[in-house]
């Protein structure tokens, strides 16, 4: 069985029942999907990602790339530029599909070394994306690797240094590094920023038609076609909650997991799993507006995903401040115009904006004015075309999903001691010392983002353990 409905707890399903297991899935909520769903936050009609918002691991992830999932109405939406960054000098720099195109956008001292170091990458994106979205395991192309982990350990402060010298170079790589939660100085965070160039490059930053619900009922549909039961409202507080299984897969962070079953691990490891390390939070604004938001630069008017934050030493500023407990009184603000796209997602001529900054740990700050000042730098008269606003604290959060611990969306820190090894250090970590439970939350590698990856091979070690069943891929009938 499976607690917890995420993706995550979604993909371990699929691919249990994909290899002849009876699946009984447990939720607490009143649907599916964890970070994946949609609501009327503000006004009527107008529909608001609730956590995850825009998509390009999800789209570059091996697992959903397998499955059926258009045949289940989910669209993706591909605006036609991936990413932009508003400059204070009204210009933009953006992230496109092409390599070349974006490299030109540069400064041009930086246009031959972005093309050099990303160019390849992207080439082999097909081998990238399976090697990095996986646990920590002798790679199937050990050179290739080799030479994307050469810039990935590095921290973005170091990288950007060495690599570029422009401005724009910076503040694009800065805003795609900063995803990390991480301040820019930590070794990985190039990783960080490189992993989400490359996917859109070769995947897109796409998002769902409908809300990003719609990937949440698309995998809900494969599940049950495979024969998975569901099972809404039943929060499970308690191991003697937990109906008679052979396997239990936890899409939960330690910090639940041990409230629900501490007692039936060794005391050794649940001293391990209380050192579990969570990270900042994150402040949500939605809003609902008269009109899409009128950015100066035209290019920030393409994209479904707008990074603001200016230069690279004020994100990294930022960044860093909020590790240190402040309140940047300029957050880096993460934006996504999803109506500018899809007409389903607000009233006509009216539109939605979805954005949230990071803040530490719990905090239960209103950033609203803050993130509104730092989109009205960019775009001129925003303000006037507010109708509503709805607001959730990193607190808030925690009390929506209490996976979201302090209002980590990442299930955990992810940096250099606790990527590969989380929740704690064993060689199968989607394991634990009780034989019939596992993890399969991102709370275990590859870590946070919608992709289900850690599902996928949660539920593979389930059923390696368990049923003496080896599975190598998903294969699905029409």
């Amino acid at each position: 069985m499976i607690v917890g409905s995420g993706p995550n707890g979604l993909a371990a399903a699929i691919t249990l029942a994909n290899a002849g297991r009876s699946v009984l899935v447990c939720e607490a909520k009143e649907s599916v999907g964890g970070g994946m769903r949609s609501a009327e936050l503000t006004l009527p009609g107008f529909v608001h990602d609730v956590c995850s918002a825009i998509h390009p691991l999800a789209i570059a992830s091996p697992f959903f790339r397998k499955l059926p999932l258009g045949q289940f109405d989910l669209d993706w939406i591909h605006p036609p530029i991936s990413l932009a960054h508003p400059l204070d000098d009204g210009s933009a720099v953006v992230l496109t599909r092409s390599v070349e195109e974006t490299a030109h956008i540069l400064d041009k001292v930086d246009i031959s070394n972005y093309q050099k170091i990303i160019s390849p990458f992207v080439q082999q994106s097909d081998i990238l994306f399976p090697e990095i979205l996986s646990p920590l395991k002798w790679p199937d192309h050990p050179l290739f690797l080799a030479g994307f982990g050469r810039y990935a350990v590095q921290s973005a402060s170091g990288f950007l240094r060495r690599q570029f010298s422009g401005s724009r170079a910076r503040a694009l790589f800065a805003g795609l590094a900063a995803h990390s939660m991480l301040p820019l100085e930590r070794k990985i965070t190039a990783g960080v920023g490189l992993v989400l160039g490359i996917a859109g490059h070769a995947f897109g930053w796409p998002f769902p038609r409908g809300g990003a619900m719609r990937i949440a009922e698309a995998l809900e549909t494969q599940a049950k076609s495979l024969g998975v039961e569901f099972r809404l409202n039943q929060k499970i507080n308690h191991y003697s909650q937990l109906p008679s299984a052979e396997a239990v897969l936890f899409d939960l962070t330690p910090h639940q997991i041990l409230e629900i079953s501490g007692p039936e691990f060794p005391a050794r490891y649940q001293r391990k799993m209380q050192k579990y390390r969570y990270g900042p939070g994150v402040f949500k604004l939605d809003l609902a507006l008269d009109g899409p938001v009128p950015f100066r630069a035209a290019e920030c008017r393409q994209v479904g995903t707008v990074h603001i934050g200016g230069s690279w030493e004020e994100i990294a500023e930022a960044e860093r401040e909020v590790w240190q407990g402040k309140h940047p009184e300029r957050p880096f603000v993460l934006l996504a115009q999803h109506s500018v796209f899809d007409s389903s997602r607000a009233p006509k001529g009216k539109h939605t904006v979805w954005a949230y900054c990071h803040v530490p740990a719990g905090s239960t700050r209103d950033m609203s004015e803050k993130i509104e000042q730092q989109i009205e730098r960019f775009a001129p008269g925003f303000r006037d075309l507010i109708l509503a606003r709805h607001k959730m604290t990193a607190l808030d959060f925690e009390k929506y999903n209490p996976n979201y611990r302090g209002g980590d969306i990442n299930g955990g820190v992810q940096d250099w001691r606790q990527l590969f090894t989380r929740p704690v250090l064993r060689w199968d970590p989607y394991s634990t010392p009780n034989k019939k439970l596992f993890i399969c939350s991102s709370s275990s590698p590859p870590g946070g983002g919608v992709h289900g990856m850690c599902g996928y091979y949660a539920a593979k070690s389930a059923l390696k353990k368990v049923f003496n069943q080896r599975v190598n891929g998903l294969n699905f009938s029409d």
